[in-house]
């Protein structure tokens, strides 16, 4: 049995940005409960040098919309990076997931040597298809959504591995 660039992507995108929109909720029940300033959280860094939580949730997005639509031969959607609450990163994932759900497997299924050039730290960068997917953005949208996800625990959400899978 094979596993095409479709199935590697589109779906497992969905899915833990799916995820991602899940422990949001949590979030907002914890902020809720808590009677919190969401403004704290979303600026929260577990180090200095970090990015903060808002921001990881919006490369964890970037980086799903633009492997697909990169994959696919479409321009990437640009999204403002404005979004000050967690319902309005719940829109940005949600949009995020309609995007990548609109694209179909015969425009991304066959693009394994496709060659890509991404700008990386203002150098450019080649890629073929399956090394861009598998190497460089699925790595990064973990990245993002497992940093997102530890800046929320390490500020009390009551979340856990349960929830970072969902149902894969």
């Amino acid at each position: 049995m094979t596993i095409s660039m479709y199935q590697a992507s589109v779906p497992r995108l969905a899915n833990i940005l799916g995820n991602l929109s899940n422990i949001l909720d949590k979030a907002q029940a914890h902020v809720d409960a808590r009677k919190l300033d969401v403004s704290t959280l979303m600026n929260y860094r577990l180090f200095p040098d970090m990015l903060p939580f808002t921001k990881q949730v919006q490369i964890a997005c970037d980086k799903s919309r633009s492997v697909v639509a990169r994959l696919a031969g479409l321009d990437v959607p640009v999204y403002d990076d404005n979004e000050k609450t967690l319902a309005e990163l719940k829109v940005r994932i949600a949009k995020t997931i309609a995007f990548i759900q609109s694209v179909s497997p015969a425009q991304i299924d066959g693009t394994e040597d496709k060659e890509v050039v991404l700008k990386v730290a203002g150098k450019e960068t080649h890629y073929k298809g399956m090394q861009l997917l598998l190497g460089h953005s699925l790595p990064n949208v973990y990245f993002h959504i497992t940093t997102a996800y530890n800046i929320l625990r390490h500020n009390g959400v009551e979340i856990g591995k349960r929830d970072y899978l969902g149902n894969p």
